[in-house]
Formats: C-alpha cells, structure tokens, sequence
C-alpha cells in the first residue's frame, strides 16, 4: 500500500519539535529545502500495491539512502546514526525527535531492490538539479565532460584455488546439516588443515607440497558432491535445495587456469577479474563502472553526471555512447565535448558530441589542449568515491546491487559537494553582513 501521510498524535504536545532542535541555517537542513521530494512520490508511486501494509514514506528511504553514500556509511551505521541525529531526521522529513527507528535495516534492501537502478537514477538527476539551483555549477559545465572507467570491486576475499574448494566444502556441509542428510564424512577437518597448509608452503620452498594439497582439497570437494547426489536423487525438493550450490560447485571442481569464464566467489557469481594495468594492483575483482564528470570545475567543485555499471567487461571505447546518453538524460544538456584517455581509441561514437582523445597529435586550439590538460582531474574524483563513498567494497548483492552502488556513489559524492558548497555560501554571506559592523565596533 503506498505511504500514508503521518497522523496527528495527541502527545505531540510534549514531543521535542526538530525546528527547535536544529540549526535552521545548517547546510544539510538548507539542502532539505532545496530537494524536490514529491518528485520521488510521483516517480516511485507505481512500485506500491494498492492493498496491504501502508508503504514506508518515500521521502525517509530515499534520504537514508542519500545519507548512507553521503557519509560512506553501511544500512546497519545509517540507521543507527539516524535515530541520534536530529538533522539526519529531518532531512528525513521528520517533525518531531524519534527515539527509535520506524523501520527495520532490511527495508533498505527491499526498498532499493523493489525499484531499480533505472528509477534510482533519479536521486542522481535531484542531486545535479540542485547544483544548478544554487549556482554551484552552470547548465553550461556540462556540455563538456570527462569519461573514463575504473573498478567497482566487490566485498569478496582475495580468490584462491584453496580458498574456494573449502568454501564449497563448508557451504555443501551447512545446507546437508539444515535438510537433516547424514554425510559419509564431512571434510571439514581436514580440508580445513589443508588450507592452512597451502597458505603455509605455496610461496615458499614447499610450492609442489602445497599443490598437492590442493589436488587433495578438490578430489574431498568430488567426493562430498557425489555422496549429496547420491543421497537427494529422486526427491525434488532436496535437488531444488542444491540446485545452486552444486551448479557452482561444478564449475569450480572443472575450471583451471586457462579457463575464460571462471567463479570467483561462491556467493557473488557475478564477479569479474579486471586488469587495468596498475603497478600496485594487477587484478582486481568486481564490476567494470564508467563515471562522467564536468571537464571543469565549477564553483562548487567537480560533479558527477553521469555514472553506470558495466557488466561483462565491455572495451571502453564501447560504452561511450551510452555514458554520454546518460549524461543526457540526467542533465537535460547536451554533451559538445568529451575527453578520454588512450583506452577508448576506436570508439566510433556516433552522436552530436565530439571526443577528443587524450595525447592526440595536431591540435591547434588552445581551448582544447587546455580541457585535455584537465581530463587527468578525473582521477581524483575516482579517489574520492572509492575513499569517502562505498565504490571500493561493494557490498550490495548481484548485478542488481553494482549498478543500484554505482548511481547511488555518484549521488552521494554530489551531495557531498553541496553541503561543502552551502557551507561556504553560508559563511560568505555571514562575512558580507559583518564587514560594514567590524570597523564601526573598531572605532568606538
């Protein structure tokens, strides 16, 4: 059922009023104001059924949301700062002081899940919206942009042949021990050991000892999935129960080093091994992402306009065309001008915007080497979403939950950038207003 309005209580009498509590001229509560909320009831109002429990208050979840990336928090620590901070319940859209949460932490998920990256996009669209109101950037900024890709890594353990044949033997023994199915032996003792062993030997002396270990481990994984096999066969459920697991434990028990399409993580299938040709990191595990950012910076700093999840690990100079449509489509301008580096050679974009490549011989105007000088800017932009935002450990689940992460770092990062931005705004009034007051107070 969607949302119902909050009703009038009759202790609010001597309930705590937030305009009370809260600094009026705080930057998170002036950002309040700025945000179009019944934006988001018009837009989310179709995923609630007409029947059942009301719906959560749109306007609560999408700001626990935005104050999540905001602030780089997870569910668990939003929530819990929430029912401590006043300014956090009413950017919330709160009226009075609550002492406890009116939802539960899985809501998020649910919440999230239930619209979609697609729609989500429309928290980033409100964010860049909101800059252009206040002045913070021009509409003007974003005809000329900045696009590359980095890695969105997922909150996995570094992968190992080891690792995850004990994972397989562990995740096997958990579901035979809920369905209530007596093993011929579990291999957790000793696969477990053998881990230990590996991790001990395999970049010593002991390289030969510790692969044979490992041979060991897959031969006891073999063993525990053909005695399950044996034992469900015939009875549906039980099959349906290991559907999952023994699908990936396959795949696990056949895959080597040469293998193309590889498991990296038992749990996340979705994970994909990227090289990006960095000295310090040589492979790292997640979900190509494509950020567009404002060539130059604007007064309240450099935004980000445009960023997606990139599933399958595309060639960059192929996703081109879809980050500047969604560049777009979020600011309503259209891009003249993008700047890339080196790995999008090859792009064959075919739209209005003109790409200019990074270290590309015969330019002569000076307009242009100046942004391509600035396309390097982007780089810690990147840093900042991956430092303050949640881009380096993605947590959230699936393919689904990349691209839901990716749009809602970007939103994060931009209001990051307006509260700095409000803040400042703030204090320059506050100094215009006390400049013609200080000299007179000198002089008496």
């Amino acid at each position: 059922m969607p949302p119902k309005k909050p009703a009038q209580r009759s202790d609010e009498l001597f309930r705590s009023q937030l305009d009370n509590m809260v600094d009026m001229e705080h930057a998170l509560v002036k950002l309040a104001g700025l945000i179009d909320w019944s934006r988001f009831d018009a837009a989310y109002g179709r995923f609630y059924h007409e029947k059942g429990r009301p719906g959560l208050s749109t306007r609560l979840m999408a700001g626990l949301h935005l104050l999540k990336h905001m602030e780089g928090l997870s569910d668990e620590a939003v929530c819990a700062r929430w029912v401590e901070n006043p300014y956090h319940q009413f950017f919330c859209g709160e009226q009075y002081f609550r002492h406890k949460l009116p939802l539960d932490r899985s809501s998020m998920t649910r919440w999230r899940n239930r619209i979609g990256a697609d729609k989500l996009e429309l928290l980033l669209a409100e964010t860049l919206r909101v800059a252009m109101e206040t002045r913070a950037m021009p509409p003007q900024a974003c005809e000329r942009v900045t696009v590359d890709t980095t890695v969105q890594t997922k909150a996995i353990a570094h992968p190992t042949d080891s690792h995850l044949l004990l994972r397989g033997i562990e995740w096997l023994n958990r579901i035979a021990r809920k369905h209530g199915i007596k093993l011929r032996q579990s291999f957790l003792r000793v696969g477990r050991q053998a881990r230990r062993d590996v991790s001990r030997l395999i970049h010593g002396r002991g390289h030969k000892q510790a692969m044979r270990w490992v041979r060991k481990l897959r031969t006891w994984l073999g063993r525990l999935d053909r005695d399950i096999g044996r034992k469900i066969a015939g009875n549906e459920e039980l099959e349906a129960a290991f559907a999952v697991v023994r699908e990936r434990v396959a795949k696990i028990l056949t895959q080597k080093a040469g293998s193309t399409d590889k498991l990296y993580a038992l749990h996340a299938p979705e994970v994909e091994c990227i090289a990006k040709g960095k000295a310090r990191t040589r492979y790292e595990f997640g979900v190509k992402t494509s950020i567009a950012v404002t060539n130059a910076r604007t007064a309240g700093g450099q935004f980000i306009v445009g960023m997606q999840a990139l599933p399958g690990n595309p060639y960059d100079g192929h996703t081109l065309s879809g980050q500047i449509e969604q560049v777009e489509r979020l600011t309503g301008v259209t891009v003249e001008r993008a700047y890339v580096d080196r790995g999008y050679k090859g792009h064959k974009h075919g739209g209005q915007a003109r790409v200019y490549i990074a270290h590309t011989r015969g330019i002569t105007s000076p307009t242009i080497k100046r942004e391509l000088r600035r396309r390097n800017a982007i780089e810690p932009i990147i840093g900042h979403t991956k430092s303050d935002g949640l881009l380096e450990r993605n947590h959230l689940a699936g393919a689904t939950g990349d691209a839901i992460n990716a749009i809602l770092v970007a939103a994060g990062h931009n209001l990051r950038l307006l509260v700095a931005w409000l803040t400042a705004l703030l204090r320059a009034l506050i100094a215009a207003w006390l400049s013609p007051v200080l000299p007179e107070m000198g002089a008496a």
